[in-house]
């Protein structure tokens, strides 16, 4: 029996890892490894400022396999502590090889995770219990980045100084994110990037009294639309595919499963894969995929790191509160207000605005989609100004923006 269960865990751990193996493969497959190995050593040295595409950076093969690797760092590093899969697996997995195609990379990331680490030894708890804030919590690591660049200070000094910020953050952000989470109310899921964007109103200041310039950059790589339509819309449907044929459950069950999840609002906390199943999960990550992707196409979008890292955040987070009904609302406001305000709706920062902006989606489920639109063509204003206080080393910057509309 108990062999068995163990079994049944490393197999689920084991599928959700074929997500970012597949990506590893394409990027394979697109690029020379001669050419990756710089690629790679270039996203490291990158200061990392919204918006920094490391397709454009160090090439897509790079990009994927420090985002493959990273991604596979934290299924496993899960699965070791011993944690079985929940919404939130699901859901940090898919944020960090998201956002590691535009700002987190195999240098960057650990001091913050450490910083966590140290807070769960401070309270005598189990890592287990804030892991999931450890790995949301690298919203923050382009600051570590940044710190090497205050060239003021020798070398020798802004590598230690580096690690100690990224363990004070990460030993700050536990208790932090759980007051911004009580605030909010559960209508904006990217409670930790609100959490990061308060801290990084203090941390920007600082860094530029000791000579650092954080400043908005814009990395945005373009032509690769139809590349990624395919890779993209073959793991969609292969997701979808196996929600209906493959999980287990006759189709007609995960079919009434999905429709029961369309019918939740969406507010967190919403753990879909503890509500409802694998099949109805599967089904809803493969649809909202397609659903991002169709808007970007549609709105004469590009298909790159930063919108294939919103696109996968939306899909991480159907198992934790978004679906097609509370989404489309959001993205449909934020057409709208690309339509009437004096900003372009295939602008870099209103693209992703259009993804990530989903992180209202409670508001369109709890109140109604005409609600849902508003919260969207609000979130397409406020966003593009809310990130000027934290100079773009706030990866979340929409959820900064979402957690002020949802208060």
């Amino acid at each position: 029996m108990g062999r068995n269960r163990i079994y049944i865990r490393a197999e689920k751990f084991g599928l959700l890892a074929l997500i970012p193996l597949y990506f590893i493969v394409v990027g394979l497959m697109i690029q020379p490894l001669s050419d990756i190995i710089p690629g790679l050593w270039r996203i490291i040295k990158e200061p990392d400022f919204l918006i920094t595409d490391y397709f454009l950076v160090g090439g897509i093969g790079a990009a994927f396999i420090n985002a493959g690797i990273l991604t596979l760092a934290a299924i496993g590093t899960i699965y070791f502590l011993g944690m079985e899969m929940d919404g939130h697996t699901i859901t940090s997995s898919c944020l960090m090889f998201g956002f590691s195609l535009f700002g987190k990379n195999l240098m960057n990331i650990w001091a913050i995770l450490l910083g966590v680490y140290l807070y769960s030894k401070y309270h005598k708890t189990h890592m287990s219990r804030y892991i999931y804030i450890g790995f949301y919590g690298t919203s923050l690591s382009p600051i570590i980045t940044q710190i090497m660049y205050i060239t003021e200070l020798p070398y020798l000094a802004r590598l230690p100084l580096s690690i100690l910020v990224g363990i004070a953050i990460g030993f700050v952000l536990p208790p932090l994110s759980a007051y911004t989470y009580k605030i909010q109310n559960g209508m904006n899921l990217y409670n930790m990037g609100f959490a990061c964007g308060l801290l990084a109103m203090i941390l920007v200041p600082v860094m530029s009294s000791m000579g650092a310039n954080p400043t908005v950059a814009h990395h945005w790589a373009e032509g690769y639309n139809l590349h990624f339509a395919i890779f993209l819309g073959v793991l969609c449907l292969g997701l979808t595919v196996a929600g209906f044929f493959f999980s287990g459950r006759p189709a007609w069950a995960a079919w009434a499963g999905y429709r029961r999840l369309l019918r939740t609002t969406g507010r967190a906390p919403s753990d879909y894969l503890r509500m409802f199943g694998p099949a109805p999960v599967l089904i809803n990550m493969g649809v909202n995929g397609l659903i991002g992707m169709a808007f970007i196409l549609a709105t004469g979008g590009d298909l790159n790191g930063p919108t294939l890292g919103g696109i996968l955040t939306i899909m991480g987070f159907s198992a934790f509160g978004k679906h097609a009904r509370n989404i489309t609302p959001i993205m449909l406001g934020v057409v709208i207000g690309g339509v009437f305000m004096h900003f372009d709706i295939n602008q870099s920062s209103v693209q992703l605005a259009l993804l990530f902006g989903t992180t209202l989606a409670p508001i369109s489920g709890y109140f109604g989609w005409p609600f849902g639109i508003v919260a969207g063509f609000l979130h397409s204003s406020v966003v593009l100004h809310a990130g000027t206080p934290v100079e773009g080393i706030n990866l979340y910057n929409n959820g900064f923006s979402g957690g002020l509309l949802a208060i």
